[in-house]
């Protein structure tokens, strides 16, 4: 039986860790941790906050996941619009969710992410 989710593993262009450590950890600030040595070689890299662990892995027929996404909770939705906005990244609003205020940010790599502060 099913009891919790682990991590959520995005997919990447090979060589692509300076961009995500830029995004996810620089402008998100969620902190990268290191991955076990024993998948290193295969690139990549995780990013860990509390219980939110997001793994970024090499996919050497990479295509963004557009539709497909994870939706993140967050504390101060203003304060990372400005952040984006500031960092030189688009992002969009969707219909009125309730009870959430939520924008949708493409990661370096067109990877689409929500962002989401409850009301």
């Amino acid at each position: 039986m099913v009891m919790s989710l682990d991590h959520v593993q995005l997919a990447m262009p090979a060589g692509g860790e300076p961009e995500a450590r830029a995004f996810y950890q620089e402008i998100l600030g969620i902190p990268e941790v290191p991955k076990p040595r024993s998948l290193n070689e295969r690139g990549g890299c995780w990013f860990v906050q509390g219980e939110l662990k997001i793994h970024l892995g090499v996919d050497p027929d990479f295509r963004p996941a557009r539709k497909a996404h994870p939706a993140l909770i967050v504390d101060d939705l203003n304060l990372l619009r400005t952040t984006l906005f500031n960092a030189g990244l688009q992002f969009r609003t969707d219909d009125e969710l309730a009870g959430y205020d939520r924008i949708y940010v493409d990661d370096p790599f067109g990877n689409r992410i929500e962002l989401m502060e409850p009301r």
